[in-house]
């Protein structure tokens, strides 16, 4: 999407700005590491967004954005970590290059670089954002330990897949949005508006991942194909195939989800149920229904319709992503 090009451009110039030069390189080199080989870069690029969109100055944005991707980034060392994952992003995770040791301590040093890159803010501003950055990290935290709990839980009900999938995606680029729109000095009203459109999206992204955890191109995807099988991830797959399953496949997927297991046969298993009970196609209605919550919420901002198409357009493409 050409629209983005201008918002990637100012994230790359400044990730590249302020490499880790800092010693000991034992640390900090995976935390380059990680960064460089950048992703999407998508909630940089909504907090930017959202700064435009309210008529903000970019450049008080950029060191903001950046907090947030180094926050995200600090987010997905800790999770390859618990999920014991081999690869992201198509590399080897830090903690399969470094160990366990360097992964903690490169994921934990660059959530404390995030929190420098508020302090050029104006105090009311920078007081507001530490606000929301702080309280979105524990909301996180919150939707990892939900997440944990699940693979052991027997009982998930889908509130309670969307109330983790909301702490642990949605929240993060809600956020994003809202921070982008508070250095803009948007309204209280504008902000949570951008805040929920961002908070649906989000949701509609993590049940994309969901999906393309099983159904995707795993060379684009880039991480280990049914993983959330061998790790007995209640994911909206998962509680799909459960209400749609007949009782002896009910019955196999508990078998199955009762043991972490890199059995191929467990992959196949499961994944015949999916199929059958077309999980597929019932997860991406959902994708749907989230991505037009969220443009309603879109909609509430009293700002012209032509300034509001890249939002959608982002939108939709998240949510087509193949990868």
């Amino acid at each position: 999407m050409e629209f983005l090009d201008r918002y990637q451009q100012m994230v790359a110039t400044a990730i590249t700005k302020y490499t880790f030069k800092d010693k000991p390189t034992e640390l900090y080199e995976p935390m380059n590491y990680i960064i460089s080989h950048g992703g999407k870069r998508l909630r940089p690029i909504m907090v930017l967004m959202a700064c435009d969109l309210f008529g903000g100055d970019l450049e008080q944005a950029v060191k903001p954005a950046l907090a947030i991707e180094f926050f995200h980034n600090f987010t997905l060392i800790h999770d390859d970590i618990m999920d014991e994952a081999p690869l992201r992003r198509n590399k080897p995770t830090i903690h399969t290059l470094h160990g366990l040791n360097v992964g903690i301590l490169s994921g934990d040093g660059l959530m404390l670089k995030a929190y420098k890159f508020f302090e050029d803010l104006e105090p009311e501003i920078f007081k507001a954002c530490i606000r929301i950055f702080t309280h979105t990290g524990l909301l996180l935290c919150e939707g990892q330990q939900y997440d944990i709990n699940f693979e052991t839980q027997e009982n998930v009900t889908f509130d309670d897949y969307i109330r983790m999938i909301t702490y642990k995606t949605g929240v993060l680029s809600a956020s994003s949005f809202e921070i982008g729109a508070l250095i803009a000095r948007a309204n209280f009203k504008d902000a949570k508006a951008i805040f929920n459109f961002g908070k649906h999206i989000g949701i509609a992204f993590q049940i994309m991942d969901d999906y393309l955890d099983v159904f995707g191109d795993q060379a684009q995807f880039g991480k280990k194909h049914a993983g959330d099988i061998y790790e007995n991830k209640k994911t909206v797959l998962y509680l799909l195939a459960r209400e749609h399953a007949t009782e002896e496949e009910r019955k196999e997927l508990d078998y199955w989800y009762s043991k972490k297991t890199d059995n191929i046969d467990k992959v196949y298993g499961v994944e015949k149920i999916f199929r059958r009970t077309k999980v597929d196609e019932k997860a991406l209605r959902l994708i749907e229904k989230h991505n037009e919550i969220g443009q309603s919420y879109l909609q509430k901002i009293n700002i012209p319709e032509d300034k509001k198409k890249p939002f959608i357009e982002l939108a939709n493409y998240l949510l087509r992503r193949e990868s």
